[in-house]
């Protein structure tokens, strides 16, 4: 058997798990979920030769990935060159359309948010997807995402075993919120440098991160390890998007949040110290004092009869 017989066997094998995959996944992954986030999956699909459809749109989110072929991707009338490793991400409610005079490999995959079983980051999260700008983007095929996504259908080619259903999932799960990422991520930082005054989702995930943590150090390096990013970028974004450094930024929340504490809570003074992150009540006390121009104590005095939970100097 020479080189092309042998390589064409292995793309016919490889086909064939795939889709076996693909209608393994119909049959046992239609929603995926994790303490925060949720998605319905309408369908899992595999296109070993796709060439042209009509134009139309989906209620829902659809990302494909293309294996082999080329061709182009319409999306509101904009129309891109699409190739091996290109990524391809049709959104709610827009007009799109395929097109391939050779044909194109394609998977696919098309989902939605369950918002009743989601927080309200991921909310905010799907709705930068929506109005991502870029809809088309070039992947390394040894990247997370391409890896997942044919280690998914591969698992899901096999024989089932007591932890069958789980690990599906599992990788299900992980492989939609790869997604995401790399086009809301990609989206928000080519974004950044046409409009640097709206903030991006980077900066939103780390304020986020920052309001759910500030009982701990939270350090930059913390913060910026937790977003996959380095801290001089992190760094950088406070700066560029708020104007004050990160540590500015997180002191300024610990005082809002114990002032909030102060006004609607009946802790001691000593307890909102630890729930903001100060190391003890001496210097919480004297950065309170600094900054609000009022110690804790009589801070609470004064404010205890007011309806708002929101300080404003």
């Amino acid at each position: 058997m020479n080189k092309f017989s042998s390589f064409i066997k292995r793309r016919d094998v490889l086909l064939e798990k795939y889709v076996s995959g693909k209608i393994t996944l119909n049959e046992y992954i239609q929603r995926t979920g994790s303490n925060e986030v949720s998605f319905y999956v309408h369908y899992w699909g595999v296109m070993p030769q796709h060439y042209n459809n009509l134009l139309h749109k989906h209620s829902f989110f659809e990302v494909c990935y293309v294996l082999e072929g080329e061709g182009t991707y319409i999306d509101q009338g904009c129309t891109y060159q699409i190739k091996e490793n290109t990524m391809f991400l049709s959104r709610p409610d827009v007009l799109h359309q395929i097109k391939s005079d050779t044909g194109l490999f394609l998977l696919y995959v098309g989902f939605e948010l369950i918002e009743s079983e989601s927080s309200e980051k991921w909310v905010t999260i799907i709705d930068e997807a929506k109005q991502c700008s870029d809809v088309v983007i070039d992947v390394k095929d040894d990247t997370a995402a391409p890896l997942m996504w044919k280690s998914l259908l591969l698992q899901a080619a096999k024989s089932e075993s007591a932890l069958f259903e789980e690990i599906l999932s599992n990788l299900a799960h992980s492989l939609i919120l790869s997604l995401l990422q790399i086009f809301v991520v990609s989206s928000n930082y080519h974004s950044q440098k046409t409009v640097p005054k709206k903030s991006s989702l980077v900066l939103t995930l780390a304020k986020l991160y920052i309001k759910d943590n500030l009982s701990n150090s939270i350090k930059l390096t913390d913060t910026a390890t937790y977003l996959h990013l380095s801290s001089r970028h992190l760094s950088r974004l406070f700066k560029a998007e708020l104007g004050i450094s990160y540590s500015e930024y997180v002191q300024n929340e610990r005082i809002q949040r114990a002032a909030t504490l102060l006004k609607t809570t009946d802790l001691s003074i000593k307890d909102i110290a630890q729930e903001t992150g100060f190391p003890d009540v001496h210097y919480f006390t004297r950065v309170f004092t600094a900054s609000m121009h009022s110690s804790p104590g009589r801070f609470r005095a004064l404010y205890t009869k007011l309806k708002t939970v929101i300080y404003k100097d």
